[in-house]
């Protein structure tokens, strides 16, 4: 996996081979595997520290594209995160004003990034997104996950959970009129701390699917994991997508991934009691509740948590997602 401060666009060439590939399984990994930007780890900012203590603090939170990121870093910022753990964040695209919101929270909260490219997006978003839309084109049209850290990343990586274009090919519901191009994934950094190294991972798995299909993904993670950081406590934080089922019945008890993870040395403890889900400026659903953000650890000892809700002083939603917080101890 290369590691590289600016990754490469999408050429006009690649696009124009996405419009006119087949729509298959078999099409979408060859384009996927072509395109340099797909299989890259950008990384930048800057640390502020060396190492970690033994005992840190950290967020995890679906920032739903991350529309405020100035204000989004300074909503968190009171819990004096060392590791934010983030996901759907875009970069380069019309409705986030074509920013890199990842680098500018980043600055914010002092702090290094990855960041990992999870789909390429080829349209504007959704009815809900296009008016937030000053440009009628994507700059980059990147959207994923990223790990923001106080100290420098000793080894960073990113891991793909599906190749087989899940919002590509019409057999899972993709628009033929909105090719995306890429698939879930998950971020994993090893970090230094007064107690030794620890690996951190910010993940997303598929919402238009069903537990076994997720189940399969944290499964295909927690063995990536094993493989980057072996004999390593571990924290993988994220918006699992439990309970959003097809058809949906929004019940995150019938996930059976919890007990996959149980079964090789993880625990839930450190998830606070609460649903994480709201209704935002995109995602409009004033009464669905769903319970979504997760953190999964080995190897760790809690010692507190919360749900940080996204509204910001002005109860404007940041996100269609609440935070989730939690301080622990190597």
């Amino acid at each position: 996996m290369q590691v590289l401060s600016e990754l490469p666009l999408v050429t006009e060439t690649e696009r124009a081979a996405l419009l006119a590939a087949p729509r298959t399984a078999e099409a979408h990994r060859d384009l996927l595997a072509a395109t340099p930007a797909m299989n890259a780890v950008q990384t930048g900012g800057t640390a502020s520290a060396q190492v970690l203590p033994a005992e840190i603090s950290v967020v995890a939170w679906n920032l739903e594209r991350c529309l405020f990121p100035k204000d989004s870093a300074a909503h968190i910022a009171p819990r004096t995160p060392q590791i934010v753990l983030l996901s759907e964040m875009d970069h380069g695209m019309a409705r986030t004003k074509q920013r890199h919101p990842t680098e500018e929270m980043a600055a914010e909260l002092g702090m290094t990034y990855a960041y990992g490219v999870e789909f390429f997006e080829m349209d504007l978003g959704g009815p809900t997104e296009r008016p937030f839309c000053e440009d009628d084109f994507n700059a980059r049209g990147w959207h994923g996950n990223a790990i923001l850290s106080k100290v420098p990343f000793d080894k960073v990586t990113m891991i793909r959970l599906d190749d087989h274009g899940h919002w590509f090919t019409p057999d899972n519901g993709a628009d033929p009129g909105q090719p995306r191009l890429g698939g879930r994934n998950a971020m994993a950094a090893v970090v230094p701390t007064e107690a030794g190294p620890l690996c951190v991972v910010s993940t997303h798995l598929e919402s238009n699917s069903d537990p076994a299909h997720r189940e399969t993904q944290f499964t295909r993670l927690m063995d990536a994991v094993d493989e980057f950081a072996p004999d390593m406590p571990v924290l993988i934080g994220g918006d699992l997508n439990t309970g959003n089922h097809v058809p949906p019945d929004y019940d995150w008890r019938s996930e059976t991934l919890f007990a996959a993870a149980e079964a090789r040395g993880y625990d839930w403890s450190m998830t606070a009691e609460g649903m994480t889900t709201r209704p935002s400026l995109i995602t409009l659903h004033p009464a669905r509740q769903m319970k979504l953000d997760w953190f999964c650890a080995r190897g760790l000892t809690g010692l507190d948590k919360a749900v940080i809700p996204s509204l910001d002083a002005n109860d404007r939603p940041l996100s269609d997602h609440d935070a989730v917080w939690c301080r622990c101890r190597r």
